[in-house]
């Protein structure tokens, strides 16, 4: 049995500065940004967290939308493939660069919110921003509260 190959990302991340849109000779977008993602594990009794910075590249009409939507601390989904660029530096060294070419972007912060506390994190979220935004989700919609009108944002799966 034969398989194709594969080369597909997903990232689920905060922008770690405003997204650069530059254009080519030929006219073409293009969007540059950087992506923090955070795990977060147990080393013994103490919880640790890992950030990892990905650079993303977007190409088009789908840069253009974004460049005017997304700012630093914007949380975003990106979904692409994995390319690793080379080239001679002026010393002669061969410089490599691995970055995500996204295909699809899904913001999921609107683009004017306050940044402030993505800013002063590293780009990522505070624990407490899910459970207040859910809280305030809730509050314009009664319709979708338990029998009591309340709904414990801890128990919401996001």
């Amino acid at each position: 049995m034969y398989f194709d190959d594969l080369n597909e990302v997903k990232v689920l991340g905060n922008l770690t500065n405003d997204p650069e849109l530059r254009f080519t000779p030929s006219g073409a977008a293009v969007l540059n940004f950087s992506l923090a993602t955070n795990r977060r594990y147990k080393q013994g009794e103490t919880w640790s967290d890992e950030v990892t910075y990905h650079n993303v590249v977007v190409w088009g009409t789908l840069a253009q939308g974004l460049a005017t939507r997304a700012k630093k601390g914007t949380r975003v989904l990106v979904d692409g493939r994995l390319q690793t660029r080379t080239w001679d530096g002026p010393d002669g060294k061969k410089n490599y660069k691995t970055e995500i070419v996204g295909s699809n972007v899904l913001l999921l912060d609107r683009y004017n919110k306050d940044v402030t506390d993505a800013a002063a994190t590293g780009g990522m979220p505070t624990p407490a921003a899910p459970k207040a935004k859910a809280a305030a989700l809730l509050e314009d919609m009664p319709e979708m509260s338990g029998s009591d009108g309340i709904i414990d944002p801890d128990d919401l799966p996001f």
